[in-house]
């Protein structure tokens, strides 16, 4: 590695340790203060680093928000990822019951921060947008998988794929709401039981 090569690489790391604090700093600071409260002046202060070095990273606190609300969901994403290749309807309720329980639970784990994200969309149009644009990747995802049981014949072929997997997420977001807010009827597991039941017994014709 050459001279040039070890500057530039110490300065790779120096930039990702500088963000990684300002994130770190930004976390505690929203849910300390709440998103409308909190201010970009505070996250620096919090994270020890300069102003201009700040801006460099982030443009300001939505900006911040939006790069803490990706890894929140990327746990969220990592369980509509798994694999999903059932060889029959009882295969596939089993992943989707599986599927519904670790999202819900998922949701009282990260409640803190969905709380601040919940806020969030309320008072910023971009954080509103980013939320949108989160929603739309779980239902292009969730869209592919009922799209793959109906080629194996196990769901019903006659229904639109992208409209069951809208209703399917709306489902799930509307409960993960309310377990943030702490108002939900019933436990995490009665909660994803009743509603993959529900879901999987239109779709699949489970009672068949």
């Amino acid at each position: 590695m050459t001279n040039k090569e070890e500057v530039q690489d110490k300065r790779h790391l120096r930039s990702i340790k500088t963000k990684q604090k300002l994130l770190q700093a930004a976390r505690e600071i929203f849910l300390t203060e709440g998103f409308q409260k909190a201010t970009i002046s505070q996250i620096i202060k919090k994270a020890e680093v300069g102003y201009g070095t700040a801006y460099v990273h982030f443009s300001g606190k939505e900006e911040i928000l939006i790069v803490l609300m990706d890894h929140v969901m990327e746990k969220f994403y990592q369980i509509a990822e798994v694999s999903f290749s059932p060889s029959s309807k009882e295969e596939a309720h089993d992943i989707i019951l599986s599927q519904a329980m670790d999202f819900l639970k998922m949701a009282e784990t990260e409640r803190n921060m969905l709380q601040l994200f919940e806020q969030s969309i309320g008072i910023s149009s971009s954080i509103s947008a980013k939320w949108n644009s989160i929603r739309e990747k779980f239902i292009q995802r969730i869209s592919e998988d009922i799209a793959y049981a109906q080629k194996y014949g196990l769901a019903k072929a006659e229904l639109n794929h992208k409209l069951v997997a809208r209703g399917w997420f709306y489902t799930n977001e509307m409960y993960l709401w309310e377990i943030v807010r702490n108002e939900q009827q019933g436990t995490v597991e009665e909660i994803a039981k009743t509603i993959t039941a529900v879901y999987t017994g239109g779709l699949y014709q489970m009672n068949e």
